[in-house]
């Protein structure tokens, strides 16, 4: 029911509602909600998840942090009629400030949704905000510290647990061959966890079995189709989940492990009639399992239709290999005529245990080099630099990288065409030998099990032994590979079947690796069996950790499904606002450099000279020029930019990277480590920097008030769709927000001449990737 009382006192006393119509404010007014807060009673918690604007209507409160020192530091007042909020609700960050009522409150909460719907529709009212995140941007700007305790000290920085504005009660499937998985979770109750398992899909008898907090049963049922099989699933999960889980209409999103998003779908994305057409675009690539999933994406539209349904793809994760990865040494008409090249897959899985690990570690996410090792009936290796995986050892089906329990692994091609040569085999033939009579079960001779492969070889079984010395080395070799690819390594993380359960296979596939500074404890290694929690195996001196980590991919599908919605009511609000283009600017190699290294270079004392100003205020152009000198060549007259910076950092395009001879990363400015050096020449000194020369991550310069238009935040990743006569969309962009920056998209030349692209031209934003 509307109060009639508030709309007044909206209208008359909080500046923000100026110019909203009556209509609008008993909108706001009945969506919200009024709560009362006693004398000193927190209103919001430093580190909280934001939900809501507030609106002060009564009393006093502070807004303050702890300092550095442990004391509380008062940033600002709020008196009736001022607002918070608003900058957690428009970062995505966490709340970055505790606001504690003072006098008795009285506080209309108004909530997300209500506040992208209404709030950011309004013109008047996003500048209002914008100037308010701006100048509360700057203050974090300046104080570093503060942005630290906001990531180090909030409840869960890495996004791990289930969080909405609202109860969300989210229901994963996972349709794989004849099998039908599912997982039921509920935003309002972390401990609350239901699954089952729906078997034998294709046989007149379906095998039921459930797990959940009162306890396991097993049951069959028939079921001639996939609606049949989910309505008996749906029922059973209704019987063991009742006191949350009332009624099938009660869940109220769906995310569908759907196994192969090709080159399409690089993230998770609401499944609409289009999507669906997609999807099964792609079944060529994964006729079984592409099959199975769309069957249970349309049941499940079919029986849950009030639901949001989202695709969650298991190849997602790896959509940032870069191309030299992912392209096979066929002739190119082949991956760009029928897309044969490495896919790689089990993302959800290697995303959500490095998330973990960068959780225990203490250490951002987007910071680490890791190696993930999923370890199961179906292995995979995967590297992750700073986030983003580079490489993974699975490629266009399953079938290729590490020996599984009926898969062989890499093998020769020759050696595929000399047995179909010589044993008459044909393509159907050819597969059934390489998926499901190979790996360990075709070594070994007995079984796909590695626990029964170990317990024979420890019987004295050669052929055991054989067996699992290849799996340990070929995992070995793995590690030290992607941990040479990535030039360095932080973590190597253990998760899957195998992986969490099996000290011996750890041991081997560690033994060796003390070069790279890996130091295995064997008691810690020896007592992490069965262990639901994340567990550290390294030894106290080891520079690398080493962690096992319990795989939870249904988990990791629930949370992409949660960001997915929230992507898209984001995208439904800003669609309403007029944002227009992005101006494109092409970024040739340049060179940034400390004082120290402008001093070696041009003489004790000496100044940049600023020759003419850039985009960005603040930064120049300067008359200084320097020769980059690598292993194999030079490239001469390279432009120095200022101002000078705490780190020296040379930026160049993939291409100059040959001429060179050296090989960087791409890279975000500023994050050098474990970069390659250069040589740089001066025609008065020479200096040799050890580390600071990257490939600049295409990337977007925002304010806040920029921010709050497109609907991102600072480092969130976008697609960028840029018209002319070779239209084109650029994926994985960066935003950089800052308050002193001006809105300008950056690609090196490269990228520019690639899509015939030069400064002057614009693009428009074609869809968030990614809010982290």
């Amino acid at each position: 029911m509307c109060d009639f009382r508030v709309v007044d006192f909206l209208r008359q006393h909080v500046d923000l509602f100026q110019g909203f119509s009556e209509a609008q404010l008993r909108d706001v007014v009945q969506e919200s909600r009024l709560s009362f807060y006693a004398p000193r009673e927190a209103i919001v918690e430093f580190g909280e998840d934001a939900h809501y604007l507030g609106v002060l209507l009564e009393g006093e409160a502070t807004v303050s942090v702890i300092s550095n020192h442990g004391d509380r530091q008062i940033l600002r007042r709020l008196e009736a009629g001022q607002t918070f909020g608003e900058m957690a609700l428009m970062t995505g960050e966490k709340t970055l400030a505790d606001v504690t009522a003072e006098t008795r409150c009285r506080v209309l909460l108004v909530p997300i949704s209500v506040f992208r719907s209404c709030i950011m529709s309004d013109s008047a009212a996003l500048q209002k905000i914008s100037r308010v995140v701006s100048e509360r941007f700057s203050r974090l700007a300046d104080d570093p510290a503060l942005a630290a305790a906001a990531f180090h000290k909030s409840g869960d920085p890495y996004g791990v647990f289930l969080h909405g504005e609202r109860t969300e009660r989210i229901l994963i499937l996972e349709g794989r061959g004849d099998t039908l998985r599912y997982d039921f979770f509920t935003t309002d109750d972390e401990t609350c966890r239901e699954w089952g398992m729906m078997e034998g899909l294709s046989s007149d008898r379906v095998y039921h079995t459930h797990h959940g907090r009162r306890g396991d049963f097993r049951s069959e049922c028939s079921a001639s189709n996939w609606e049949e099989v989910l309505r008996s699933a749906l029922q059973l999960l209704l019987e063991r989940a009742g006191d949350v889980l009332t009624g099938a209409e009660r869940i109220t999103a769906v995310g569908h492990r759907v196994f192969h998003g090709g080159e399409r779908f690089g993230e998770a994305s609401v499944i609409t009639d289009a999507t669906l057409a997609e999807i099964e675009a792609l079944l060529p690539l994964a006729p079984t399992d592409q099959a199975a999933g769309i069957a249970a994406i349309r049941a499940a539209r079919s029986l849950l239709p009030s639901a949001r349904h989202v695709a969650v793809f298991e190849t997602a994760f790896h959509h940032t290999l870069p191309s030299y990865t992912y392209v096979y040494g066929l002739p190119y008409e082949f991956y760009e005529r029928l897309h044969v090249r490495r896919y790689g897959f089990h993302g959800l899985s290697h995303a959500y245990v490095c998330l973990r690990a960068a959780q225990l570690l203490k250490r951002r996410y987007n910071e680490l080099e890791i190696v993930s090792c999923h370890l199961d009936d179906e292995s995979s290796i995967c590297a992750v630099d700073h986030g983003r995986s580079v490489d993974t050892t699975m490629g266009f089906t399953p079938t290729e990288g590490l020996i599984s329990g009926t898969r062989c692994g890499d093998i020769d091609a020759g050696a595929v065409t000399y047995l179909q040569r010589s044993e008459g085999l044909d393509p159907c033939q050819t597969e059934e030998l390489l998926n499901t009579r190979s790996g360990l079960l075709g070594i070994s001779g007995f079984s796909e099990d590695m626990q029964d492969v170990e317990q024979a070889a420890e019987k004295g079984d050669q052929r055991a032994l054989l067996a699992l010395k290849m799996y340990g080395y070929r995992v070995r070799k793995c590690i030290g590979a992607y941990a040479a690819a990535m030039g360095g390594l932080d973590a190597v993380i253990f998760t899957g079947k195998i992986g969490q359960n099996s000290p011996g296979v750890r041991g081997l596939a560690l033994q060796g690796l003390g070069c790279l500074g890996v130091a295995l404890d064997d008691a810690r290694n020896r007592a992490t069996i069965n262990r639901h929690d994340v567990q550290r195996i390294s030894a106290d001196e080891s520079r690398v950790a080493v962690l096992v980590v319990p795989a939870d991919e249904a988990r990791m599908g629930a949370r992409e499904t949660l960001r997915a919605l929230n992507r898209a009511d984001i995208a439904t609000a800003i669609k309403t606002q007029d944002v227009g283009p992005i101006s494109i600017e092409v970024s040739a190699h340049h060179v940034h450099l400390s004082q120290a290294h402008v001093e070696a270079l041009f003489g004790a004392g000496h100044q940049l000279t600023w020759e003419s100003d850039l985009s960005q205020p603040g930064q120049f152009a300067c008359r200084e020029k320097v020769t980059l000198i690598g292993p194999k060549g030079s490239v001469e007259r390279v432009r120095i930019l200022g101002p000078v910076r705490k780190e020296s950092q040379v930026e160049i395009a993939m291409t100059e990277q040959y001429k060179l001879g050296i090989h960087p990363p791409i890279r975000e400015s500023g994050d050098l480590e474990n970069t390659p050096g250069i040589t740089l020449a001066s025609e008065t000194g020479t200096i040799t920097i050890h580390k600071g020369v990257i490939c600049a991550l295409r990337h977007i310069h925002m304010t806040p008030d920029d921010a709050l238009r497109y609907g991102v935040k600072d480092k969130s990743t976008v697609r960028v769709r840029v018209s002319g006569d070779r239209e084109l969309i650029f994926g994985d962009v960066l935003v950089r927000v800052n308050a002193n920056f001006r809105l300008a998209m950056h690609i090196d030349t490269d990228e520019a001449n690639a899509a015939h692209v030069q400064t002057g031209a614009v693009g428009t934003i074609d869809g968030i990737q990614s809010l982290d």
